[in-house]
């Protein structure tokens, strides 16, 4: 892994064009829109969903977002988007057309649901649910981070979940969830074939999209600070995201 202080910017991606067929796969929070006290809060642009189908057809398709989100989260707050796209740490995979890629993730079952729901009550967390997972956020108290690891880990070992980590907030998924395994799927579809692929992303969990391309002989692109990071550039954050993609 790197320090940031060693990772210069990415060449323009007209450039990279240039070379040969690029495909890009971008995160969504931290990379694409800022990050907000809390999920629903975030600020989305009115032109976002056509500008990402814009630059999709200025690849050749070969564009898809994949976030931790669920599919139709992100879609509440861009409107329907037509480009391929990855919701539940990438285990719900879309084409641009909105057929599957991959048979969908199974959600979690309601007892552990519920679990889950009763210890953010308790204990001051604040939930959010989504179709394959939930969420316990705790960006209002920081100090709660210890109390929540604690929990997940026994859950998680109890039921055979995988947990996700990021900037104020803990996730239950079920095995397999994660963006690597979503860039490996893209990359094997006809459209993203024979493609030099990069990934954007900003969290924790987009270190595994940047090992994924880095199986394809591509580069991931750290956005903002984070460290250490097996990205091979970086970007200082969302406003730069968008000036260097043409959004």
């Amino acid at each position: 892994m790197t320090g940031i202080e060693e990772l210069p910017p990415p060449p323009s991606l007209s450039a990279l064009c240039a070379e040969g067929p690029v495909a890009v796969f971008l995160d969504f929070d931290g990379t694409l829109v800022d990050i907000a006290p809390t999920p629903d809060s975030i600020d989305v642009p009115a032109t976002l969903a056509a500008s990402l189908r814009d630059l999709s057809q200025r690849l050749e398709g070969r564009f898809a977002l994949i976030s931790g989100r669920a599919i139709s989260d992100i879609e509440s707050h861009t409107g329907a988007l037509a480009i391929a796209r990855a919701g539940s740490h990438g285990a719900d995979r879309l084409l641009a057309d909105g057929s599957p890629l991959s048979v969908a993730p199974s959600p979690l079952p309601e007892d552990i649901r519920k679990q889950i729901a009763r210890f953010a009550e308790t204990e001051g967390f604040a939930l959010e649910k989504k179709p394959h997972g939930a969420a316990l956020h705790y960006r209002a108290d920081p100090s709660l981070e210890e109390r929540g690891l604690a929990f997940a880990d026994g859950l998680a070992r109890a039921h055979g979940l995988a947990i996700k980590r990021g900037k104020c907030v803990i996730e239950f998924v079920q095995p397999g969830a994660d963006k690597g395994s979503a860039v490996r799927a893209y990359m094997s579809h006809v459209a993203f074939m024979g493609a030099f692929p990069l990934f954007i992303g900003d969290d924790v969990t987009d270190e595994d999209g940047f090992a994924a391309v880095d199986e394809f002989g591509g580069a991931g692109i750290l956005v903002g600070d984070r460290q250490p990071t097996l990205a091979h550039w970086r970007l200082e954050g969302p406003e730069q995201v968008h000036e260097w993609l043409g959004l």
